[in-house]
């Protein structure tokens, strides 16, 4: 086990996602905690943690990338909320959505600006 990319990851999670990330790690515990722990070593102790990008942009990237996907909903909220934690504007993120339309069509971007209306309304 490689304990340094697993707090590295813990630490950029945290930086990144905060609670949510947590109830995402919490909720694999009983049924893939090697999958969790994966996604910790590689997603954000390797990955986020490179530094090419801010953290912001990668929020950014990040939810452009869900959005465009489709079907990702839940992951989709989490990073809604690690883009606000980091520094993006409700305002820039249904902005961003509505630019994932031009390329990922109409119903991706209402999917993705409906996952970011329920986030902004849990946050309040």
């Amino acid at each position: 086990m490689d304990n340094e990319r697993y707090e590295r990851g813990l630490d950029m999670l945290a930086r990144v996602d905060g609670e949510q990330g947590d109830r995402v790690v919490e909720a694999l515990a009983d049924i893939a905690p090697d999958f969790g722990r994966l996604m910790l070593e590689f997603g954000f102790g390797d990955i986020y943690a490179r530094p090419g990008l801010s953290l912001k942009d990668r929020e950014l990237i990040t939810i452009s990338a869900l959005a465009a996907k489709g079907a990702c909903e839940p992951q989709l909220k989490v990073h809604i909320h690690g883009a606000l934690n980091v520094g993006w504007t409700r305002e820039e993120i249904v902005e961003t959505f509505m630019q994932v339309a031009v390329y990922a069509g109409f119903p991706a971007a209402l999917n993705a600006i409906f996952a970011a209306k329920a986030v902004f309304a849990e946050r309040e």
